[in-house]
């Protein structure tokens, strides 16, 4: 049997059958007690990124990658910041785009031109920018890809890198097992879990040092989140 290709089955997932799933559980849809647990939690990851954020961001290039329906890309360029957006499915980033056009920063501009949308893969993020997140994506992908992910978002990021995924720990993998993980017939792909130790480690190794790490959960959410940062180079002596 050839090897299953977890891109094309997250593109296929989100441009189908999950595509009107997940834009009610990152949006104001109607939801189900779980996707509305789900939200809750993907709120609460939005909302410690911009806590961690300058409330200033004018002049700051940040990579929003798997950029969903434009859940942090709208406030991070309401904030003033340079974003450049992009999602593996074509319908997400339509979606992003269309919420972007009738949103205005607190001078009352509209901020769709501070973001430049794009569709492609993680991996296929290309140029330099000062901070590189991405959130809830390398739950779709097995950990020795995911670390591969992250090495090419570290290669992107001049300043911080910024990731969330769905830890390995035993009470998780226990839910795993017996199925409470994103219950029912629509559930996302697959969800890996992966050893913090993995991730951390992937970018230490490329010189990368741990600024501050939390984990977010709620019965059906659970993230940690990292925030790594390039070591500043010690001043001339």
């Amino acid at each position: 049997m050839p090897p299953v290709d977890e891109k094309l089955v997250v593109k296929n997932y989100f441009n189908g059958t999950g595509f009107e799933r997940w834009r009610n559980i990152y949006g104001t849809g109607d939801v189900n007690q779980v996707q509305a647990d789900i939200r809750l939690g993907h709120q609460r990851t939005i909302t410690t990124i911009l806590d961690w954020l300058p409330g200033d961001l004018s002049g700051v290039t940040i990579a929003d990658v798997g950029c969903g329906t434009g859940s942090l890309t709208i406030p991070l360029a309401q904030r003033g910041a340079r974003v450049r957006a992009g999602d593996i499915s074509p319908k997400m980033v339509q979606e992003a785009k269309n919420q972007a056009l009738i949103q205005r920063n607190a001078q009352g501009q509209f901020i769709d031109q501070n973001i430049e949308f794009w569709v492609g893969d993680l991996e296929e993020l290309q140029g330099i920018y000062d901070i590189v997140i991405c959130l809830d994506v390398l739950i779709h992908y097995p950990t020795p890809q995911a670390q591969g992910m992250l090495s090419h978002l570290a290669g992107c990021a001049r300043q911080r890198v910024i990731f969330s995924f769905a830890p390995q720990t035993w009470f998780y993998s226990a839910l795993k097992r017996v199925g409470s993980i994103f219950p029912g017939a629509s559930k996302a792909t697959r969800a890996y879990l992966h050893p913090e130790v993995r991730m951390t480690q992937t970018l230490t190794a490329l010189g990368w040092q741990l600024r501050r790490r939390t984990q977010i959960s709620t019965r059906f959410y659970f993230a940690c989140l990292l925030d790594f940062e390039r070591p500043r180079e010690p001043p001339d002596s």
